[in-house]
């Protein structure tokens, strides 16, 4: 695969003149116990690709130019709370669903720590959340479109 300079815009811009003047969000970081399980999870469980970038670190990505950097951490990753979780948008109510079955059916095989039912969201969209293995907390959402376009379009609650 090719690479691109070509540089994705986005309408919304909250100033005019920011002091940074950012292009793309490019990247975040999430912690491992075992780099190898971690993978296992990202590529069976949740689909996403990975690629091994160094020998302490894995990246997963899906569907846009935006990787997550995953970090050996060996026994010391710290865990996360349930508001700082990672979505992942399937096409239906039924897939939702399905997940919460595989989820709790596959458990000990991915090393699922805590599942929280799916329930309707106030902001339309149906969700899942659970915890994996590395403390690391998951959104899978159900919504009928483009969450983030529409979040934008909505505006400022005030």
């Amino acid at each position: 695969m090719e690479a691109t300079t070509e540089v994705l815009t986005w309408e919304h811009r909250p100033h005019p003149n920011p002091v940074v003047k950012s292009m793309l969000l490019t990247h975040g970081t999430a912690e491992s116990y075992d780099l190898k399980k971690s993978r296992r999870f990202y590529e069976e469980f949740l689909g996403l690709s990975c690629v091994q970038i160094a020998p302490e670190s894995v990246i997963f990505a899906l569907g846009v130019r935006f990787h997550v950097v995953v970090l050996a951490f060996g026994q010391a990753p710290r865990p996360q709370g349930i508001a700082n979780h990672w979505g992942v948008q399937v096409g239906t109510k039924e897939e939702v669903d399905e997940a919460y079955k595989k989820c709790i059916e596959l458990k000990d095989e991915y090393g699922i720590r805590e599942v929280v039912p799916p329930a309707d969201q106030s902001w339309g969209a149906y969700t899942l959340l659970f915890e994996d293995l590395d403390h690391n907390w998951w959104e899978i959402e159900y919504y009928p479109g483009n969450l983030t376009d529409d979040f934008f379009a909505f505006g400022d609650v005030t």
